[in-house]
């Protein structure tokens, strides 16, 4: 918050960050983790490095990414119990991606348990479809940093090259308008019930996601400044 002292390492609770396909999850997830010093925990990272590495897990991961469809329970909550159950998430973590439905959220509910973790912040990013589809059908991606570029709102060196890297960008297979189209029916269909779920348990907050990354940060560590201060 501008003006304050920055606030101790770690949360008091794990954050569950929410939204849409195109919502700015990645982005945020990371500026809140770096802010709060706490490990960003991407399902969507976690099966990119398989795909890369070529491991069984990864190869799986990828067939199903690349048709738009969600990756199966079983292989999501083993790899995030996995995650969880190390070290650096003692003092609170920020989960990007996951839960994704009613049966992972419960599945959730079970590790935080196991792991003698409490309940977490859910907080979800709204968007407009139409502003949803202009982000992913635009966006490129750097083969080297992975960092990413939007060819409708922020520019990029000629014939497509990382400005960092000097690299060719690329897009994923996953950012075509058909398989968006796709990914944004499943989002309504598999996880608005898992809002719905958190929601009824009051543990959810919804925030505007459709304006500039900087003023969405900034509602977000507002948001949780708060909480944190009131010890929830």
């Amino acid at each position: 918050m501008t003006g304050a002292a920055q606030p101790a390492r770690g949360l008091h609770r794990p954050v569950v960050l929410m939204g849409p396909p195109g919502a700015g999850k990645g982005t945020q997830a990371k500026k809140l983790a770096a802010r709060y010093q706490v490990p960003h925990l991407s399902t969507g990272d976690m099966f990119r490095h398989h795909v890369g590495r070529g491991t069984e897990l990864g190869r799986r991961a990828k067939q199903i990414m690349d048709r738009g469809e969600l990756v199966p329970d079983d292989v999501v909550v083993a790899m995030v119990e996995q995650r969880i159950a190390e070290p650096d998430c003692a003092q609170g973590f920020i989960l990007d991606g996951f839960p994704r439905t009613v049966a992972q959220a419960e599945s959730l509910d079970a590790l935080l348990r196991r792991a003698g973790l409490p309940e977490p912040w859910v907080l979800v990013l709204r968007v407009d479809s139409g502003l949803l589809l202009r982000r992913l059908t635009g966006r490129r991606m750097c083969k080297i940093g992975g960092e990413i570029y939007n060819v409708y709102d922020r520019p990029v060196a000629a014939a497509d090259r990382c400005l960092q890297h000097e690299c060719e960008l690329v897009q994923r297979a996953d950012d075509r308008e058909e398989v968006i189209r796709e990914r944004l029916a499943a989002y309504q269909v598999h996880t608005q019930p898992v809002i719905e779920f958190y929601r009824g348990r009051n543990l959810l907050a919804e925030l505007d996601g459709s304006g500039a990354p900087e003023a969405v940060s900034q509602a977000l560590f507002d948001w949780i400044d708060r909480n944190e201060d009131r010890g929830r």
